[in-house]
């Protein structure tokens, strides 16, 4: 059975996103050798990619443009090259290399999914195809890229999930430019 993986990154006071919707903060500290290399390897992984409809269309405007491809090659390829899922009620089709559109209750697509034959699938962002999916509990793992920035004020992944759910911690990294991986499993 495919696995569906959360990858994030959060500030210190535990949002993914600031007040305005903007996730441009995470991207400081990329001068950062080891975590730029660190961020390559991730990236070369297999599996689908899942996001909602306002995180695919900020992914699907950049990383298809020559500007990705220089300024993180290997992270442009498998971006562009992944299959991708994207849940919708407005999108008809979409643009982006590998994608399907998915029109259903969240929860019931992901179920359907992760029965079929393929690799794990990994969300990025889409804090409300998140939330849902965290509290029908059908995320396997939860990778997160602590960034060194309070803001305040912003959205958190779990708005709405109504009931604890204990994690077990993994693996944990950090690096020079502040920046904290953890990884957990539910």
């Amino acid at each position: 059975m495919r696995k569906l993986n959360v990858f994030e990154n959060i500030s210190l006071d535990g949002y993914f996103t600031d007040a305005l919707g903007d996730m441009g903060w995470a991207h400081d500290g990329a001068d950062d050798a080891e975590y730029s290399q660190w961020t390559a390897s991730n990236a070369k992984g297999g599996g689908a990619l899942l996001f909602g409809r306002v995180t695919y269309e900020m992914m699907s405007n950049f990383w298809p443009t020559d500007a990705a491809a220089q300024m993180m090659p290997d992270v442009a390829k498998q971006m562009n090259a992944l299959p991708k899922y994207v849940f919708s009620n407005t999108l008809k089709k979409a643009d982006w290399n590998n994608t399907t559109v998915l029109f259903g209750e969240p929860a019931a697509e992901l179920a359907r999914l992760k029965k079929e034959d393929g690799g794990d699938i990994t969300i990025l962002g889409s804090g409300t195809i998140v939330t849902q999916l965290a509290q029908a509990r059908l995320v396997d793992s939860y990778a997160f890229v602590v960034c060194p920035v309070v803001l305040g004020r912003g959205r958190s992944l779990f708005d709405g999930v109504k009931e604890r759910q204990p994690m077990k911690l993994e693996t944990s990294r950090s690096f020079k430019n502040g920046k904290t991986f953890l990884s957990y499993t539910t």
